[in-house]
């Protein structure tokens, strides 16, 4: 369980240009109420002495030194109450003079994950932020670079040249939004990328409501048939739930939001996955990491 709390209004935003980011952005007064296990001074006493301790704190002034401010923090909620300011937290990060994509509401963004007490290791993720609806969108694996550094040995060289590399391919993410801005979707098409998300969370499970409810529309922006609109509107209804339906008993239920760190990274890589596999049978050629032009 996790409590998120967004500093991002709701609202159409330009579609191009300077983002004022200052109302955006997260103090360190902030974040110390939203993630406190990021200012953590050391680790948690239950490690063993080989657990290399990579404060976030840290991290976070370095990624503000390359000009990427706070926006979004979040936390485990601590099992026992001796960890509560040492659980797993994430926090995301846009730039803070950041140029909105080419699909109009959305900035490179990359993504936190961290924890002191040894339940898991440091990440940094590349994604979207998408303004209109204060989302998050955090890039598969396998398109991206990411880092993922086990609190073993002398890591903080390997941490900080990672994060170079994921601030690098951050602004690659846009290119793909635009990509998929510009395939268009046959109806069936779009239902049945709907149904291949619903399997990504309701795997094994009655499904509490019909997949094309993922396709609804929460605001005029969100009106197309394109790749990009289609996937945004499936991310939000799938991960922010609110859906009424009925369990396996018949029961009445009203779908929960995805709120658990480890299931809304794994749930977002998933779906862009599955929006890289429909744009890839519609023909799109994949965009190429950075990582050739840092070397």
């Amino acid at each position: 369980m996790m409590t998120t709390i967004h500093n991002f209004t709701h609202g159409a935003l330009a579609n191009r240009g300077p983002i004022n980011m200052a109302a955006r952005i997260l103090s360190d007064a902030q974040l110390m109420r939203l993630v406190p296990s990021a200012f953590a001074q050391s680790a948690h006493g239950s490690c063993s002495d080989r657990y290399a301790f990579v404060p976030t704190s840290s991290v976070i002034q370095a990624l503000r030194k390359e000009g990427f401010e706070p926006v979004d923090a979040s936390q485990s909620v601590a099992r026992t109450h001796n960890k509560a300011g040492y659980t797993k937290h994430m926090i995301k990060f846009a730039r803070a003079g950041a140029q909105l994509a080419k699909v109009g509401d959305s900035v490179p963004q990359v993504c936190l994950v961290n924890s002191h007490d040894g339940s898991s290791v440091y990440e940094l993720m590349s994604g979207l932020y998408r303004l209109a609806c204060s989302n998050g969108l955090i890039v598969s694996d396998g398109q991206f670079e990411s880092v993922s550094v086990r609190h073993t040995g002398d890591v903080i060289d390997e941490v900080i040249d990672g994060s170079f590399r994921v601030i690098a391919n951050a602004a690659k993410a846009g290119e793909v939004a635009a990509q998929w801005k510009g395939i268009e979707l046959r109806a069936e098409e779009a239902h049945a990328f709907a149904n291949a998300a619903m399997r990504l969370r309701f795997d094994g499970e009655k499904v509490p409501f019909p997949a094309g409810r993922l396709l609804d529309i929460k605001r005029p922006e969100d009106r197309g048939q394109d790749l990009w609109t289609a996937f945004n509107r499936i991310q939000e209804n799938l991960i922010g739930g609110g859906q009424r339906g009925r369990n396996t008993n018949g029961r009445r239920q009203t779908v929960r939001p995805i709120k658990g760190i480890d299931g809304n990274v794994g749930l977002n890589q998933a779906l862009w996955t599955l929006g890289a596999e429909m744009a890839k049978l519609k023909g799109a050629p994949v965009v190429p990491m950075l990582t050739e032009a840092l070397n």
